[in-house]
């Protein structure tokens, strides 16, 4: 597969707004107000893909005692965006959308399917995929793209989400590096979102912890733009044990 140069994050945000500067009409060229237009909707927690009712494990976290305040919830989402989901997410993104921004199914093929592998749990599988079918038949009917269908019909396997994410982005020519950032943004606010109705987490502290995150966000997008799918891999064993066990918790609030 061709690996194109794409910027890191501390760059590539002057592809879509510059900085420093009073922002009036036209201080946004056409195409970068529509890819933030895009971004900022596709990845809302508005946007209807039912990531509210998923915690990637996270509930039986808290009634193991694993995550008890903004401190523990910090430390593990931490892990899971630097060594589990978050950096092989963020990597599947980045070649789902260099496969498809150059047009190579077959890789595109190869890449979705590896994707669906490395799902550590049944409810994890239902969690990315669903959300992946669903961001894009939303998307498709809203925004659709010549050539969409043709390269989601290449897939022979359900496309998760961040390959689905990746895919349309890339259809619609909205640039990788800020794609990738407002992804994982958008998983860390899930996550942040599904503690916060496990532990008590008010709306403070819940912000404190999306701040605590943000350097790792950018660390992780980073490794994810230079990432070979060689280079995946996952260190964030009880997290995967956490998605396992969550199948037989007794009570629950959500899907996984």
């Amino acid at each position: 597969m061709s690996i194109a140069t794409t910027p890191t994050i501390a760059t590539a945000t002057s592809m879509l707004m510059t900085t420093n500067e009073p922002v009036g009409a036209g201080a946004l060229a056409e195409g970068e107000a529509a890819a933030l237009y895009r971004l900022m909707t596709w990845l809302s927690p508005a946007f209807p893909v039912g990531g509210f009712s998923y915690s990637s494990g996270l509930e039986w976290a808290v009634e193991a005692g694993d995550i008890t305040d903004a401190a523990s919830l910090a430390d593990w989402l931490d892990a899971m965006l630097g060594d589990g989901s978050g950096f092989c997410d963020a990597t599947f993104l980045v070649h789902a959308h260099r496969a498809t921004e150059a047009g190579e199914t077959a890789a595109l093929n190869e890449i979705a399917g590896l994707a669906s592998a490395f799902v550590p749990s049944r409810e994890r599988q239902l969690e990315t995929t669903s959300q992946g079918r669903a961001f894009i038949d939303i998307a498709r009917s809203a925004w659709n793209a010549d050539g969409l269908d043709a390269m989601i019909a290449a897939c022979s396997t359900p496309l998760v989400y961040p390959v689905a994410v990746g895919v349309v982005a890339a259809m619609h020519t909205v640039p990788l590096a800020p794609t990738l950032h407002a992804f994982l943004h958008a998983l860390v606010s899930n996550w942040i979102s599904a503690a916060s109705r496990l532990i008590p987490l008010g709306q403070t502290d819940s912000q404190r912890v999306l701040a605590r995150l943000e350097a790792a966000v950018a660390a992780t997008a980073d490794r994810a733009l230079d990432a070979a799918l060689d280079d995946l891999g996952s260190a964030t064993f009880r997290a995967d044990l956490a998605s396992l066990r969550h199948e037989t918790q007794y009570t629950r609030l959500f899907r996984s």
